[in-house]
């Protein structure tokens, strides 16, 4: 109807006046939100409360790791030090490019159920609806991976979607590998299907609305390395690939912190601002100039969030040590855990840990 239509066009126009008009004029000069704010952000998403000078050192040095394990790996693959020169080789061989969405659905599809196989009753007891994911392409076509849980009484199943741009038919596996892990299994349809499978002890809010980033985000980049851990990463193609995955979280633990808080530049003497973080961001990551300007505009406007994914990660990773440490097997933590539904860590730990 041209009456409605034009009713949500003045909306929006109206909308984005008030924007430009009256909040811009409000909105604060500075990119950091100060140490004070910024820590009750972290402590809202991470689930805990994150000491944030050791954190901003610990993703420094993670950088460093990583750098140096791609740089070994770009020695063994193609005996060159340049890590981009190796991605680029990587993306020409024939044994990691899949041409066209029928053979990127039937990889998909194919390494989802592969990892349900191997991961059932070895690392964990994955309950019976929860052993079927589908794997779709998304209409949509706005580009990367996605997922969307299942009903909650399993009627649907839960779906690893792939959004293919339009005029896209190239793609790279040993790139992807560990993305599907993440969306997949053991990354959040694991994740998320156990939490629908305790109708009888979760209420409806805590299997379908609740969600806590560091947990949930932390789960699915702690899934990748259990892959690795667990032998699915052999292949120095996609460990290159994970670690490349791995890098962007570390960066964002530093320039995340390191804007918010004001700090100096890990090189120099100047403080972090808006500049300098895109200049760091392009320096740790192959993303192309639009999602660089996205990304940068996320953590600038979203204080807290993006570290939350890395910083999660480190967290169940010492919580599983922890458990281990006091006799729990591994599968048995990754039961219990799972269980209680999407929770801040802080509160995970205390349900688990003695």
């Amino acid at each position: 109807d041209s009456a409605e239509v034009e009713t949500a066009k003045k909306a929006f126009e109206e909308m984005g006046d008030w924007l430009s008009e009256q909040l811009a004029t409000h909105a604060p000069k500075e990119d950091a939100v100060g140490r004070e704010r910024y820590q009750r952000f972290s402590h809202l998403f991470v689930g805990d409360t994150v000491d944030l000078d050791e954190a901003y050192t610990w993703g420094l040095e993670r950088l460093h790791e990583i750098d140096a394990e791609q740089q070994a790996i770009a020695r063994q693959l193609y005996d060159t030090d340049d890590v981009r020169q190796a991605f680029r080789r990587l993306n020409d061989e024939p044994d990691y490019t899949l041409h066209g969405t029928d053979a990127l659905l039937e990889w998909m599809q194919k390494t989802a159920d592969r990892a349900v196989d191997a991961l059932h009753g070895t690392a964990f007891d994955i309950p019976e609806p929860v052993q079927t994911i589908e794997c779709c392409i998304d209409p949509a076509g706005t580009g990367g991976i996605f997922y969307t849980p299942p009903s909650d009484d399993f009627s649907r199943p839960g779906r690893m979607w792939w959004s293919v741009p339009a005029g896209q038919e190239k793609f790279h596996t040993w790139q992807e590998l560990t993305t599907v892990f993440h969306e997949g299994v053991p990354g959040h349809h694991l994740q998320i299907g156990q939490t629908l499978v305790e109708r009888q002890n979760l209420n409806l809010w805590r299997r379908v609305a609740c969600w806590n980033s560091g947990h949930g985000e932390g789960w699915a980049l702690y899934a990748e390395q259990l892959m690795e851990e667990l032998g699915h990463h052999e292949d120095p193609a996609t460990r290159m690939g994970l670690l490349d995955a791995q890098r962007l979280r570390a960066a964002r633990v530093v320039l995340d912190i390191g804007v918010h808080l004001g700090k100096k530049v890990p090189e120099g003497t100047m403080t972090w601002d808006a500049t300098y973080a895109k200049a760091f961001l392009r320096e740790n990551t192959a993303m192309d100039e639009a999602n660089l300007r996205f990304e940068l505009n996320r953590y600038l406007g979203w204080p807290g969030q993006a570290p939350s994914y890395a910083l999660g990660q480190r967290l169940w990773e010492q919580t599983r040590d922890d458990a281990v440490a006091q006799g729990m097997t591994v599968p048995e933590f990754h039961s219990k855990a799972l269980s209680l539904g999407s929770i801040p860590m802080s509160i995970l730990r205390e349900q688990l840990l003695d």
